[in-house]
């Protein structure tokens, strides 16, 4: 085991797992137990790479429809909790607001919402970049593909990460509470905002979900709510941890910066780096539907499988030197999306493109960088999607752009 540490310490639903030291928990499992068994949570994790990308691709004997989430409970009416062929109908009316058209249009709009992020601070000299530079960007881009008022925005944004913050095994009943009481808040939020694009359909991605039909049968209400909060969290929380933990990667590799500073070039093959590096979203869960093998371990019907993103992207056999931040490593078959099956992230592409323009920026832009303290960063304890939540940082100041 790492230093100091015992199996106790490996409690894969607990979110202050994923805050204190996991990837050495991950690099013990792969060596020792790449298949595990975690007695707390009464649940498999799967470590390596290998072994994600094979449970991915066997929706037969590893399915999604018993919830793409670990906790036990209800399962929510939404594509993530679905198996192909239901899967693939739900994601199909998705998929109009991620057409390679749709994403040439918003690359001018992301590029000036960018600048107008950093104009608002670059006179500074410091600002907080979490909630004035990573957090707006995805939430302004996923909120006006919905369809959402720009002045609801931060309320959306303080609804996902109310909910979010609840997702550990060890949650407070404080923290539970705010979550239930903000899912309750969205869908009231949601409701009005369906039964308004019944009344007047709009070209958002909204409307296109409340006027499809499937086998000639509509969404219900439910569905629709569930559907339009996964693309908002998935759109919004994932791509802004990506940029406030990439930003902190390239200030602590300042080597890696400075070729980026020099070569705008590489940024796209950096941000594949930087989605392995960060690796947003924690883990998936899949559920057994019959008894199966996996590297000697005997897994029954029924059984919870967790796939560990983070793990699988730190894997030796497949990235060489894992633990070494590489912007130019290539290949890099990382698991950030949640790899290569039915159920790979719908919108990799916006959010490539939306960490491509915004590194592009911070490095002309913004090329010193660093921190403001020394202090420790507060993160999210999360077993989901996790991340820094408030990192203040400081920089040369330079004028706004010029009118």
């Amino acid at each position: 085991m790492p230093n100091h540490a015992t199996r106790e310490e490996i409690r894969l639903l607990d979110g202050h797992f994923y805050v204190d030291r996991p990837l050495e928990h991950f690099e013990w499992m792969r060596e020792n137990a790449p298949i595990y068994w975690d007695e707390s949570g009464e649940i498999w994790g799967i470590s390596l790479h290998e072994d994600i990308m094979a449970v991915s691709k066997a929706p037969l004997i590893f399915c999604s429809n018993q919830s793409s989430r670990p906790e036990r409970g209800g399962i929510i009416p939404s594509m993530i909790n679905m198996d192909d062929p239901n899967h693939k109908q739900r994601r199909s009316l998705v998929n109009s607001g991620f057409t390679p058209r749709r994403l040439k249009e918003s690359e001018a709009k992301i590029r000036r919402i960018t600048n107008s992020l950093i104009d608002n601070v670059c006179e500074r000299g410091e600002c907080e970049f979490v909630r004035e530079i990573a957090a707006p960007l995805p939430l302004i881009m996923i909120g006006d593909m919905l369809g959402m008022p720009e002045e609801d925005f931060e309320t959306l944004l303080r609804w996902s990460e109310d909910m979010l913050a609840a997702t550990s095994a060890t949650a407070s009943p404080e923290l539970q509470e705010r979550a239930q009481q903000a899912g309750i808040e969205y869908a009231t939020y949601a409701l009005s905002a369906i039964q308004e694009r019944r009344r007047k359909p709009t070209d958002d991605l909204l409307s296109t979900l409340v006027h499809a039909e499937i086998d000639g049968q509509s969404l219900n209400e439910e569905a629709l709510i569930h559907e339009s909060l996964l693309i908002l969290v998935g759109g919004d929380e994932t791509t802004r941890h990506v940029i406030t933990e990439g930003a902190l990667a390239l200030i602590e590799n300042p080597a890696e910066r400075q070729k980026l500073i020099e070569e705008p070039l590489r940024i796209s093959t950096a941000v594949e780096e930087l989605l392995r590096w960060v690796s947003p979203i924690k883990n998936m869960n899949r559920t057994t539907t019959r008894d199966t093998e996996l590297r000697g371990q005997k897994l029954r019907e029924g059984d919870r499988v967790l796939l560990l993103y983070p793990s699988g992207n730190r894997d030796e056999k497949v990235f060489p030197s894992p633990n070494s931040l590489d912007i130019e490593r290539s290949p890099n078959p990382h698991v950030a999306f949640g790899g290569y099956g039915t159920h790979h992230c719908l919108g990799a592409s916006l959010a490539r493109l939306e960490l491509r323009i915004m590194f592009e920026e911070l490095c002309r832009r913004l090329p010193d960088l660093e921190l403001a303290s020394g202090a420790p960063l507060p993160r999210r304890e999360s077993n989901f999607i996790a991340g820094i939540e408030r990192m203040p940082v400081r920089f040369t100041p330079s004028p706004r752009r010029a009118n």
